[in-house]
């Protein structure tokens, strides 16, 4: 139902749902809301004791988590609530609510990502720019992120509201112009939610894997020439931006591994999602519940292929603590940090350091 107006737009009257496919579709999100916001919240407490040391790839992370607790808070809760009660309960004004605010947490999820991606590769081909870049909570690119994300969500505002399906029956629909409306509406969507940032992310790895490659041949030649110096030979300078280059940390090369594997989980993610919207509604035999039993089963399919689009939301906590924590016994040391001595103990960061391991006794 986050679209609920593609591949359920032919069901016409109070249809009885599959009861079955509901229950599966409850438990999934279940599954999906507890996880993502224990995961998220916890990831948050973490990076909030770190504050000190905020450094540019936490502030990222930051907002991302805050991102992807609105998508467990306004897009998988109320889907919950929704399979629960099979019908859309509140006035017109909480549907139009519901139906913007889930549309808010795939567009700033998506471009945080993005903007990551995108800061990575400043950081990596430019490093000297982002080397005079303040460190801050709060930076342009969250801010861009999270005011594109309110805007392009304005049209569903206007598009859904609660309107009678079936005599005495109401639900929270989309009404478009047909027979186009529906088909401009998913593609505009998938255009801007998942095709513009997957291309752009795409760009920036396919240069940042470039420049790393160039690194690693630089720093070869740095060696080959050092080499002759210690022979007798003369050594030729490198050039500055062979130097800048050739000065890329390891601990940022894992920070850019960590973005490839964030941008890999979203497109596993939400791929299924889009393909099966732009089907639903540019394919006029494409499998709907209210079609044969055959249609019936791909529909089911279909049906949590999408739902498990919301997982993203919990792969990108795990992700990043992945990266971040050398060992699973971390995660029980991040329960014990009460005393300041532990708190100074653990470094973990992007940047700096490496992970010291505390056992709590």
């Amino acid at each position: 139902k986050y679209f609920n107006a593609t591949l359920e737009m032919e069901a016409t009257g109070d249809e009885p749902r599959n009861e079955h496919l509901a229950q599966i579709e409850i438990a999934l999100l279940s599954v999906i809301f507890l996880c993502s916001s224990a995961l998220n919240f916890g990831l948050l407490l973490v990076l909030w004791k770190k504050r000190q040391q905020m450094s540019r790839m936490r502030v990222f992370v930051t907002h991302l988590c805050l991102a992807d607790l609105v998508v467990a808070f306004f897009q998988v809760c109320p889907q919950l609530m929704w399979d629960i009660t099979d019908r859309f309960i509140g006035p017109d004004l909480v549907c139009r609510l519901v139906k913007y605010l889930q549309v808010v947490g795939m567009f700033a999820s998506t471009y945080m990502i993005v903007v990551m991606t995108v800061d990575r590769y400043q950081a990596i081909c430019n490093p000297m720019v982002t080397f005079q870049r303040r460190r801050a909570h709060w930076n342009l690119p969250v801010c861009v992120a999270w005011l594109v994300s309110f805007v392009f969500s304005v049209p569903q505002l206007f598009i859904f509201s609660r309107v009678q399906i079936a005599p005495g029956v109401y639900d929270c629909w989309a009404e478009f112009i047909q027979p186009w409306g529906p088909k401009a509406y998913m593609t505009w969507t998938t255009l801007v939610i998942f095709l513009v940032p997957i291309v752009t992310v795409t760009v920036c790895q396919v240069r940042i894997c470039r420049a790393l490659q160039i690194n690693l041949y630089l720093k070869t030649q740095q060696q080959q020439q050092q080499q002759q110096g210690g022979d007798g030979g003369h050594p030729h300078p490198l050039s500055s931006r062979t130097s800048n280059v050739a000065s890329v940390s390891k601990s940022r090369i894992k920070t850019v591994k960590m973005t490839v594997v964030i941008v890999l989980a979203y497109t596993v993610c939400w791929a299924p999602f889009f393909t099966v919207q732009l089907w639903s509604v540019w394919d006029a035999d494409a499998p709907t519940e209210n079609k044969t039993k055959s249609s019936k089963k791909h529909s089911a399919t279909f049906t949590i292929l999408m739902l498990l689009a919301s997982l993203n939301s919990v792969a990108n906590p795990c992700i990043y603590l992945l990266f971040t924590l050398k060992s699973p016994k971390l995660l029980g040391t991040l329960l014990c940090m009460k005393h300041t001595d532990m708190k100074e103990s653990l470094t973990t960061s992007l940047y700096h350091g490496t992970s010291t391991v505390l056992l709590c006794k």
